[in-house]
């Protein structure tokens, strides 16, 4: 019978993560309105805990002197051969946002024999180091041929598990039967052995036979998992981790497979912006794995007023809960680095902050985080006025025609920002053109105070005068006509979803016709009324109901637009009418290329002045025709499609087409203007134009063609409404 190697000793450590306090690792950032999207870029990338990579070290603590000559049979007396294997995962205490580390060390030694009496004769000390050390490293390297490799458990039998054998014996790949090893490669495959995964020990047993030296690893396979216990995650769902475990039910836990869950769970913070991870794993007995989760609640959210020039700490105009109650983020919430961008992007869209970042910090010893919001005021108010202006655009043809546009007038404009602190704003303005004047006092306040429903609030008061020209036309002996309004009304906005908004009002309005010397007048030159009630000024109290759909809130989103005004007859002589409007708009993404396709309509039941008629036709409604040419109606209803391309730099390039109609309604308007002028009540057109994006807002020069063979140049800043 072969001698097995009974003096083996076997010592092997349990598989542990352990457990660390967030608190110290956790990383933070400042971001400005300027360097928002790197300082996000850079906590995640600090946030982000990667796939943790095992890292193996192997460590020989003596080199088999004495082992090298057991296994090749020299040594007559067998001394006991010791040799541990263990796998332990810990965290370097140096960098507490380092990976997990996990070793597997190997150590084959012998009892060092008794050391040869004192003789004059013996080598000096450092000889004998000098000695040794060449001896190991010659036995080190010193090949040993091996005739059979096993797998058994760690007393020595046989496993119950073949699957779990053969994946021993797949890891290995330097020990096959009939090959000469070395002890380094012994160990280099006792590593692949736990790198697998499947095992927590494994132990190289030499065993001399008839047939040559038998070499068997005693391995410890993991336990079962059989259950998941999850310890501090409150906001990771419970069906993730059940999916994410779900396939390992009743299997042999393997640690590679634990950490691509552990790695998946990270993940799924780090994908929402949240500050949360797993801090520690530990298998229990009975097969149960236990997680501990770290998630990292809002403490506390504090603002702090910084100077515009020093940058120094300073005492705000603005009153803190004003800022407070614009955050989406809570205290108690996990805190989430998305969420903070749009709280930040929120309280910049107040228009009173010109510098808006958030910082992070650790609340004490809590694994909660203290939020330091940083803001910059801007200045509150001031005055503005201006003078007689002119903008002159050449437009270049092969015929070298050239267009002059030129807009004159002055205006005259006081705001505050931030009246009383609570970012309520205040506008007064005087503007003053040619034929048109219009003088407006608006005063917003974004958010009432108490309401938890983001209500708003505006009061508007308001004295203009436009050209009648929309509905009215040019009058036939060159005189002008315009509409003098008297406007005063208060206004409540409020979301009502998402992406919804609603708009409720009261609205007065005093409105009439004047001539070209400020007098009123009740006909114009084709005796058709100016006015419903007959008398210089029509009265109306309007109630305002409006329902807002926004996509992306760009302008080739989606929108809807849905609005009611119903005029209150409180007085008799006050006009009773209801009017009904919508328009809708939708952008496709073709390619390089931008479909957009819009469709307004609205209709008008009652007594209402002939100037509120729906105008149809120009540069916002049917292009290739004047403002309001195509017609005047009661009812009307305009489709658009365009298709519009990049060129060059912010100029792009636009197709277009376009349809009004007025339903048939324009002789129902009193006095039927459109009929007197001789609108054809319906009409298309269509055309190419330019679009460049610039400081003023998007400037547009179309070129359209109408169904009458007309053609006509159309000149427009901002969007299409």
């Amino acid at each position: 019978m072969p001698h097995e190697n009974h003096d083996v000793r076997f010592t092997s450590s349990s598989l542990k993560f352990p457990l660390f306090r967030p608190h110290s690792s956790l990383p933070f950032f400042s971001q400005t309105l300027i360097k928002t999207r790197n300082s996000l870029s850079q906590l995640l990338d600090s946030l982000k805990i990667r796939s943790t990579e095992l890292t193996r070290s192997v460590s020989l603590t003596q080199k088999l002197h004495s082992a090298a000559a057991l296994l090749l049979g020299e040594n007559k007396e067998r001394l006991p051969l010791l040799c541990s294997a263990s796998l332990s995962l810990t965290q370097s205490e140096s960098a507490a946002n380092s990976p997990l580390l996990c070793s597997a060390s190997l150590s084959l030694s012998q009892p060092a024999p008794e050391p040869p009496p004192p003789s004059s004769q013996t080598e000096p000390p450092t000889q004998q180091v000098k000695g040794q050390a060449h001896s190991l490293s010659r036995y080190d390297e010193e090949r040993v041929l091996i005739s059979e490799v096993l797998v058994r458990n760690k007393d020595g039998e046989e496993l119950e598990r073949k699957d779990l054998e053969a994946e021993a014996l797949t890891a290995l790949k330097a020990c096959r039967a009939n090959s000469a090893l070395t002890i380094r490669e012994v160990q280099e495959d006792v590593h692949r052995i736990i790198d697998s995964g499947y095992f927590c020990s494994c132990m190289p047993v030499a065993v001399d036979t008839r047939d040559g030296i038998r070499l068997v690893f005693q391995v410890e396979p993991n336990q079962e998992f059989h259950g998941l216990v999850c310890e501090g995650a409150n906001v990771l769902p419970s069906k993730f981790l059940e999916d994410s475990f779900r396939d390992g039910y009743g299997k042999i836990v393997n640690v590679r497979r634990l950490e691509e869950v552990i790695s998946s769970i990270n993940g799924w913070y780090t994908e929402r912006g949240l500050f949360g991870l797993v801090s520690g794993v530990e298998i229990l007995s009975g097969g149960v794995i236990r997680l501990q989760v770290v998630e990292a609640e809002v403490n506390n959210i504090s603002i702090r007023f910084l100077d515009r020039k020093t940058g120094e700490p300073t005492k705000g105009k603005t009153k803190p809960e004003t800022i407070l109650r614009q955050l989406t983020t809570k205290k108690g919430q996990v805190y989430s680095v998305f969420q903070g961008k749009r709280d930040v992007e929120t309280v910049l869209t107040m228009g009173i902050m010109e510098d808006v970042s958030i910082i992070p910090q650790p609340a004490g010893d809590t694994d909660k985080v203290d939020l330091i919001m940083n803001v910059v005021e801007r200045p509150s108010g001031g005055f503005s006025a201006g003078g007689a202006s002119q903008v002159v655009l050449f437009i270049w043809t092969h015929r070298k025609v050239r267009f002059y546009i030129a807009l004159s007038g002055c205006h005259f404009a006081y705001s505050h920002r931030n009246v009383f602190g609570g970012n309520q704003k205040l506008n007064i303005s005087l503007e003053r053109g040619q034929i048109d004047s219009i003088f407006r006092i608006n005063y917003t306040d974004p958010w009432i105070e108490g309401d938890d429903k983001r209500t708003s609030r505006s009061i508007m008061v308001q004295n203009s005068r436009t050209p009648g020209t929309l509905v009215h036309g040019n009058q036939p002996d060159n005189s002008n006509l315009t509409i003098g309004r008297v406007t005063a009304g208060i206004e409540f906005s409020r979301p009502i979803r998402p992406k919804w908004s609603g708009t409720a009002g009261l609205i007065f309005q005093h409105a009439g016709a004047r001539d070209e010397k400020g007098n009123p007048i009740i006909k114009d030159f084709y005796s058709s009324p100016l006015t419903a009630s007959g008398k210089t000024h029509d009265d109306m109290l309007i109630a305002k109901f409006e329902s807002v759909y926004t996509g992306s809130g760009d302008h080739g989103s989606s929108m809807f637009v849905f609005n009611v005004e119903q005029g209150l007859p409180v007085l008799p002589e006050w006009l009773f009418f209801n009017r009904l409007t919508a328009r809708a708009r939708k952008g496709v993404e073709v390619g390089p290329a931008r479909i957009l396709l819009s469709l307004s309509g609205g209709h008008v039941v009652g007594n209402f002045s002939p100037h509120e008629a729906f105008a149809i036709g120009g540069t916002n409604s049917v292009r290739g025709y004047e403002e309001g040419a195509v017609g005047s109606g009661r009812s009307y209803v305009v489709g658009s499609s365009e298709i519009s391309f990049p060129m060059l730099g912010p100029v792009e390039g636009v197709i277009f087409s376009d349809y009004g109609t007025d339903l048939g309604s324009g002789p129902t308007v009193p006095g039927d203007p459109a009929g007197a002028r001789l609108k054809p009540g319906s009409g298309y057109g269509y055309g190419f134009g330019i679009r460049v994006d610039s400081p003023l807002g998007p400037l547009r020069l179309e070129y359209a063609f109408n169904d009458r063979q007309a053609k006509r140049f159309h000149f427009g800043v901002g969007h299409r409404n």
